[in-house]
C-alpha cells in the first residue's frame, strides 16, 4: 500500500475528528434516550461491525487485505489497536461524570500526547522511528495547552487522582491503537485495518457492558430518531482515517490532527445545534493553536553545531605535510 502524502492524510485526520465529535455527541444522547451510557457504546461498535462485514462482501482490497496479514506473521501484539478504542469509549461514560467534561479531556489528550511520543520514538508505527526532538514535544505540550484552552468554562468535578490517571491511561492506549493499527494497514490494507479494529474492540465492548449489566433488566425503549444509530458508521471513517494518517506523519501529528479536528467539530456543532451555546471563543482558539502545533511537530530539528573548543582545538593544530612522509 502506497503511502498517502502528509498533508492530505492529515486533512482526511482532521475530518475524522470533526466526524468523531459528532460521535461522542450521538452516543451520549442514545446512551442518555436509553438510560444507560454503556449501551450508547455497543451500538457504536455493532454498527460498525455490521459494516466492515458489509465491506468483506464487496471490498475485494479488504480480504485481500486480511489474506496478506496470513501471510505477513505479524506479533499477536500488532493486533490489540482496537482494545484502545474500546477502552476510550467505555471509560468516557464512567469517568466524565466524575471528572467532568474539561478535565477528562485534558487528561485524555495530555495521555494521547505522550503515548504518541513513545509509539513514534520506539518505531511502533509504519513511518519507522521517529526522534523526541524539541519541536516534537513543543507541539505535543501546545497540543495540551491548546485542549486546555478550549474547555473554558466547561463542568469540573472532582479530582478523583485514580479516575484521572486512568484517563491519561487510556489516551496512551487510543496512541497505540493509531500506531497498531497503522501497522496492520502496512502489512495488509487500509480496510483490513478498519477490520481488525472492531473484531478486536466490539468483543471487549460486549464483554465490559456484560459485566455492568448493560444487558439485565427492564427491557430498553429504544428511540426512533435515524441519526443516533450512525455512529457506528462514523466510527468506521474515523479509524480508516487514523490508519491512512499514521502512515504518513507519524503517531503524534495524527493524534493532534484528529484533536483539532475534534474541536473545530465541536466549534460547528455548537453553531448549529437548535439546543447549542453558539460559537465559543476558547474553543476556536484551541482548535487554531491546535492547528499550529500539527505544523510545529512537523517542523526538523537543526542538527548541533560541532563543539566550538574542538573546533578551535582542530585550526590550532598544525597543519601535516605529507610531502615530509616516505
Amino acid at each position: 500500500m502506497r503511502r498517502p502524502p502528509a498533508a492530505a492524510a492529515l486533512i482526511l485526520v482532521a475530518v475524522g475528528g470533526a466526524a468523531s465529535a459528532a460521535q461522542a455527541a450521538i452516543n451520549a444522547e442514545l446512551g442518555q434516550r436509553v438510560g444507560n451510557a454503556t449501551l450508547g457504546a455497543v451500538v457504536n461498535n455493532l454498527g460498525g461491525t455490521l459494516l466492515v462485514l458489509v465491506g468483506l462482501l464487496v471490498l475485494p482490497s479488504m480480504r485481500t487485505g486480511l489474506a496478506a496479514l496470513r501471510r505477513a506473521r505479524l506479533p499477536w501484539w500488532s493486533y490489540l489497536g482496537g482494545l484502545g478504542g474500546a477502552g476510550i469509549v467505555l471509560l468516557a461514560a464512567y469517568a466524565v461524570p466524575v471528572l467532568g467534561v474539561a478535565v477528562f479531556t485534558i487528561a485524555q489528550v495530555a495521555g494521547n500526547g505522550l503515548g504518541g511520543l513513545a509509539s513514534d520514538r520506539a518505531g511502533l508505527a509504519p513511518v519507522g522511528r521517529l526522534p523526541l526532538s524539541t519541536p516534537r514535544v513543543a507541539g505535543a505540550l501546545l497540543g495540551m495547552a491548546a485542549v486546555a484552552l478550549a474547555q473554558v468554562g466547561q463542568p469540573v468535578g472532582d479530582l478523583a487522582v485514580g479516575v484521572l490517571l486512568l484517563t491519561v491511561a487510556a489516551g496512551i492506549g487510543v496512541a497505540l491503537q493509531t500506531a497498531l493499527n497503522g501497522r496492520i494497514s502496512a502489512a495488509g490494507s487500509a480496510a483490513a485495518g478498519v477490520a481488525v479494529n472492531f473484531a478486536v474492540a466490539t468483543p471487549a465492548v460486549l464483554l465490559v457492558a456484560a459485566l455492568a449489566g448493560a444487558f439485565t433488566g427492564p427491557p430498553v425503549s429504544w428511540p426512533t430518531g435515524w441519526h443516533l444509530y450512525l455512529g457506528g458508521l462514523l466510527g468506521v471513517g474515523i479509524v480508516a482515517s487514523l490508519v491512512l494518517g499514521v502512515r504518513a506523519a507519524g503517531v503524534l501529528r495524527t493524534g493532534l490532527a484528529l484533536v483539532g479536528g475534534q474541536l473545530a467539530g465541536a466549534l460547528l456543532l455548537d453553531v448549529l445545534l437548535p439546543d447549542g451555546p453558539g460559537a465559543r471563543l476558547p474553543v476556536l482558539a484551541g482548535a487554531l493553536l491546535t492547528l499550529l502545533a500539527v505544523l510545529i511537530t512537523g517542523r526538523r530539528s537543526r542538527p548541533a553545531p560541532p563543539d566550538v573548543g574542538l573546533r578551535v582545538a582542530r585550526d590550532a593544530a598544525p597543519a601535516r605535510d605529507d610531502r615530509l612522509v616516505p
